[in-house]
């Protein structure tokens, strides 16, 4: 009788009790690519890129200054400016001269960005079909641990 190997996935279920650093960090690249995969393809079907899509997203609460918008997005401030304008020639948001310091342009989501953040989520299947996978305490448990990992960045954003 030939020799077998272990299985796979008695080692997948190894790991899974006591995942290490890299472990988790895969898992959660992983989760995190599946994510971006859907919210692309949703933005697309809107007309819209991945990275205009989180910035909705991001202003859909709350206006932001355009340099905290580059800051959020990790991009330069100067392709702020670029995304802006493609955003507000579609209605989807508006630029507001901040109350405080009027050198401050503050970007603010209309009615139809905060509709089309609602539109692409919606279309968002995967991630949707994911959720459905968990139980209540198992939702409540993710949003828990996923805002232990950058509280600083847990202000409800993509």
């Amino acid at each position: 009788m030939a020799h077998t190997p272990a299985l796979p996935a008695a080692r997948s279920a190894a790991q899974d009790s006591d995942p290490d650093h890299d472990a988790l960090m895969e898992r959660l690249a992983r989760a995190a690519a599946g994510y971006y995969r859907d919210l692309t393809a949703a933005a697309a079907l809107h007309g819209l890129t991945m990275t205009q899509a989180k910035m909705l997203i991001l202003l859909r609460r709350q206006p932001l200054p355009m340099r905290a918008l580059a800051g959020r997005l990790a991009c330069d401030a100067s392709n702020i400016t670029g995304l802006v304008d493609r955003l507000e020639a579609r209605g989807l948001v508006s630029r507001h001269a901040d109350a405080a310091d009027r050198r401050i342009k503050n970007v603010v989501a209309t009615e139809e960005g905060r509709e089309a953040v609602r539109l692409i989520r919606a279309d968002m299947r995967g991630t949707s079909e994911a959720f459905e996978r968990l139980d209540e305490e198992g939702r409540r448990s993710l949003y828990e641990l996923l805002g232990r990992l950058h509280p600083e960045d847990m202000q409800e954003t993509t």
